[in-house]
C-alpha cells in the first residue's frame, strides 16, 4: 500500500538546489522533498506521498489521521521495522544488532 500520510519536518536542508527534510511519520523518520513546498519550516506538519511533501497541513488534523492511520495498522504495513517482518514469516527472532538500530528510513532518488 502506498499512503500519502501527515507528518512533521524534523529537520530541513538544501542538497544540490533541493530543499529536503527529515520527517518524523509517528516514530519513522523519512527523508522528504521539499520542491513542492519551498516554505515549510521545522515544527510544520505535511501531508507527504512517495517522498515528496504535498500539502502543509494543520497540527490537530495532522495528529488525528496518524492516530486513526495508527488503530488500522497502516502505519506499521507503510512504516514497519523490515526486519521484524521478515523474521515473524521466518518464525526467528530478529538478531540483536540488528534490532537496537533506530527505525529511521533514507530512502535515495
Amino acid at each position: 500500500m502506498c499512503l500519502a500520510v501527515p507528518g512533521k519536518v524534523v529537520a530541513v536542508e538544501e542538497r544540490d538546489g533541493t530543499r529536503m527534510a527529515q520527517v518524523d511519520f509517528g516514530g519513522a523518520v523519512k527523508e522528504v522533498c521539499l520542491a513542492y513546498l519551498p516554505d515549510i519550516e521545522v515544527g510544520d506538519y505535511a501531508i507527504v506521498h512517495v517522498g515528496f511533501a504535498l500539502q502543509r497541513l494543520d497540527e490537530k488534523s495532522a495528529l488525528a489521521t496518524l492516530e486513526l492511520f495508527a488503530q488500522i495498522g497502516a502505519l506499521d504495513e507503510e512504516f514497519g521495522d523490515p526486519w521484524q517482518r521478515a523474521a515473524a514469516e521466518a518464525g526467528t527472532a530478529v538478531p540483536a544488532s540488528v534490532s537496537s538500530q533506530p527505525h529511521v528510513v533514507s530512502e535515495e532518488a
